[in-house]
């Protein structure tokens, strides 16, 4: 302890030896202090050393700025008291310093001082230090990255724990240059805290997450996440509500944490799948109940990865509301885009020992076809299954569960008045498993009559144009004589029978258009729904009015065949007699050069006969089954789902006959066999040539000459 007291007889012999003019001490310098200070036994009463060491503040910034002690410790340059008295005013860093609280406002005691809210409790030397203080960019300083972690981990011992365990600790671990992360990093940027604005900082604390995981390239590598990835926030419910300044909205913080942001895959992250619905459940509780209650909860809960949890279903930056039809969940979208990919997925089911044809009876269904073609109101698998309760069908809180069903089907206004009917028959069905063995025989049964009518037919045809190609060859080469063609005109179509003709073409064509356009709505008919977004309502509307049109104009002719001479001639020439079977063995045998003659036929052909009397029949079947789907809630609730699911099935496969029908053997008569191309015209003029009936109808050509022969007898003048 000899410091002081020699420096105290250094400076009364200085005083001596100056002479009577210097009234005054001189300023102490450095080395004056150091006569003390120097001195590793210095100490505070409470124990606290006041040793400096030259070498090291000579070294730092203040030292090498040539500062001295009394440049900082003002009040000394000035005191005659030697030792000084014991404390000393406190160091006045801003003296200097002026515009430190302003760039330091990250850390909230400072931020609080330059609004006038007090002093803080953390001082520039808490960080900076004292006597050794070295520069912010200098390695040796405790604030230069990545010492800095340390440094503020001294007052933040369990926020550093968090961080040093963080993908942020271990990224700044590596000791990689590019975009290594420390405390300022974040912190000195993110300076609203304690101001109040929560919604301001969140979007700070957003747009910096963003700066560096989007454009720092060297960390969206590291994280595997694309630029649009982590973009896609700012277009999400979230971000936009952000954007609107709601402070409840979440950022990354908020959901990756703040501290102890970790990557998704690691199970302690709180992103992680297996935890992430706890973090979606601090705003949205309600929901996250009924998740956690629900079949899929329940498995996550078991410890099943492949269970959904909320953002499989959502999405993870890019949630959009359920309003908006680019989100998952969008009701055109929630079957195909969140539903299918697992339950489609033949990997789980056998897994988890699933139903494998869940999607696809779904989409065959009306429900699914009707969402294809663009209808957002029908019902989706969420509508029956719900949506966070889904729960199987035997459970008694489930919606599908068997006693539930008519409330289910009659909620929303989609069947009022749906009963326990509604509920006989299975949901998602398959015309072609054994499961419901009504529907199986139906499509099997129609399949071999499709095969079988549809391939004779065209069987027929090809025999048939063969005959009659070679005929008009050899004419042409003058192997066979041209028969003389007369220029007779014979009716073969009253006015009215053509219109009731043509009302039929014109309604069967749009019922096959529209109809199909509801089956197959990604087949050709797609490029008509893309001429409107209310193709699809027009369509069901125009599959209707179609609809209405046939059966009138069939009602029309039931009229026309009972209550007019012509007509009911014309069932009596319809009329099949055991010649037709004759006829037709008869033709068959010409079209395979078996027989040199070919059977003559009289106002109608069996062939004529046979296409009347499918489409009086195939009327009669898609009349009333498309009655029962059109007035599908009255027929559910009288017949059961399966009742209507039989007059669905049987409507399908009635209209696939009918069209096959009509190209593969009507169309060939009237237009694409060799006697008749380009076109029969007789369903628009009303009258064949003389030619076409010695051909076609040649018996009915002779009882007409004969009676015209015997008109004309009877008009001669007698003798």
């Amino acid at each position: 302890m000899l410091g002081p007291f020699l420096f105290v007889v250094s400076l009364a012999l200085a005083a001596s030896g100056a002479g009577a003019s210097e009234s005054k001490l001189k300023p102490p310098t450095n080395d004056d202090c150091q006569t003390c200070h120097a001195d590793p036994d210095l100490k505070r009463d409470n124990g606290k050393a006041l040793v400096v060491h030259g070498p090291a503040f000579s070294a730092s910034v203040h030292g090498e700025a040539g500062l001295a002690c009394i440049d900082c410790h003002a009040d000394l340059a000035t005191t005659t008291e030697f030792p000084h008295k014991k404390r000393t005013k406190t160091v006045d860093c801003a003296s200097c310093h002026d515009g430190a609280a302003a760039a330091h406002l990250f850390h909230l005691g400072l931020a609080r001082a330059a609004r006038g809210e007090g002093k803080p409790e953390t001082t520039c030397v808490s960080c900076h230090g004292s006597h050794e203080i070295a520069g912010a960019k200098d390695p040796r300083s405790g604030l230069a990255p990545p010492n800095d972690v340390v440094s503020c981990g001294r007052c933040h011992a369990p926020v550093l724990k968090h961080f040093l365990s963080s993908e942020h600790g271990r990224v700044r671990e590596k000791g990689d240059s590019a975009g290594r992360p420390t405390c300022l990093s974040c912190h000195r940027i993110a300076v609203t805290a304690g101001t109040g604005d929560l919604a301001a900082l969140k979007n700070v604390q957003e747009r910096l997450c963003i700066s560096c995981h989007m454009k720092n390239r060297t960390a969206h590598d590291r994280f595997s996440s694309s630029p649009s990835f982590i973009a896609s926030y700012e277009s999400s419910v979230h971000g936009a509500a952000l954007l609107r300044g709601n402070s409840r909205a979440p950022t990354c913080v908020d959901c990756h944490g703040a501290h102890d942001a970790r990557h998704g895959f690691d199970s302690s992250s709180q992103v992680n799948k297996m935890k992430v619905q706890n973090v979606c459940a601090r705003c949205h509780a309600a929901e996250n109940q009924a998740y956690r209650g629900s079949i899929h909860g329940s498995a996550l809960a078991k410890g099943n990865k492949d269970a959904p949890t909320c953002t499989d279903c959502h999405g993870e930056h890019s949630i959009l509301s359920t309003k908006d039809p680019q989100s998952p969940v969008a009701a055109a979208n929630i079957s195909a885009r969140v539903c299918s990919p697992c339950h489609a997925s033949l990997k789980l089911a056998q897994k988890w020992n699933l139903p494998v044809d869940r999607t696809q009876t779904f989409a065959d269904s009306f429900h699914g076809l009707a969402a294809k073609g663009g209808v957002d109101e029908v019902a989706n698998c969420a509508s029956c299954h719900g949506t966070h309760d889904i729960r199987p069908s035997t459970d008694p809180a489930s919606r599908i569960h068997r006693a539930n069903l008519p409330t289910t089907c009659g909620a929303s206004g989609c069947h009022p008045g749906a009963n326990a009917l509604f509920a006989k028959g299975k949901v998602h069905v398959v015309a072609t498993s054994k499961d419901e063995p009504l529907l199986y025989w139906i499509g099997t049964l129609y399949l071999i009559l499709i095969i079988g009518v549809v391939g004779g037919m065209l069987a027929i045809n090809l025999l048939d144009f063969s005959k009659r190609s070679k005929i008009h060859l050899e004419i042409r080469r003058g192997e066979r004589p041209e028969p003389p063609a007369g220029r007779g005109l014979y009716l073969r179509m009253t006015l009215g029978e053509r219109l009731q003709h043509g009302a039929l073409v014109i309604s069967f064509t749009l019922l096959v258009i529209t109809g199909f356009m509801l089956r197959y709505p990604d087949s050709w008919v797609a490029a008509i729904r893309r001429l409107s977004t209310h193709a699809f309502d027009l369509r069901s509307d125009i599959h209707r009015v179609a609809a209405v049109v046939m059966t009138a104009a069939s009602l029309y002719h039931l009229g026309y065949v009972t209550l007019t001479a012509r007509g009911r001639q014309l069932i009596k020439d319809l009329w099949w007699r055991w010649q037709d079977a004759n006829d037709a063995l008869g033709v068959l045998r010409y079209n395979l050069g078996l027989s040199p003659t070919k059977p003559q036929f009289d106002r109608f052909s069996y062939i004529e006969k046979s296409e009347y009397w499918a489409l009086v029949w195939g009327t009669l079947v898609m009349a009333f089954t498309g009655f029962v789907m059109w007035f599908d809630n009255t027929f559910m609730g009288l017949l059961t789902k399966l009742g209507y699911d039989a007059a669905r099935t049987v409507h399908f496969y009635e209209a696939w006959l009918a069209t096959l029908a009509i190209l593969v053997w009507h169309l060939y008569y009237v237009m694409l066999n060799p006697d008749t191309y380009p076109m029969n015209m007789s369903w628009l003029t009303g009258k064949l040539s003389e030619r076409e009936m010695e051909e076609e109808h040649p018996l009915e050509l002779e009882r007409i000459r004969e009676k015209a022969h015997e008109a004309s007898a009877v008009e001669l003048p007698h003798d």
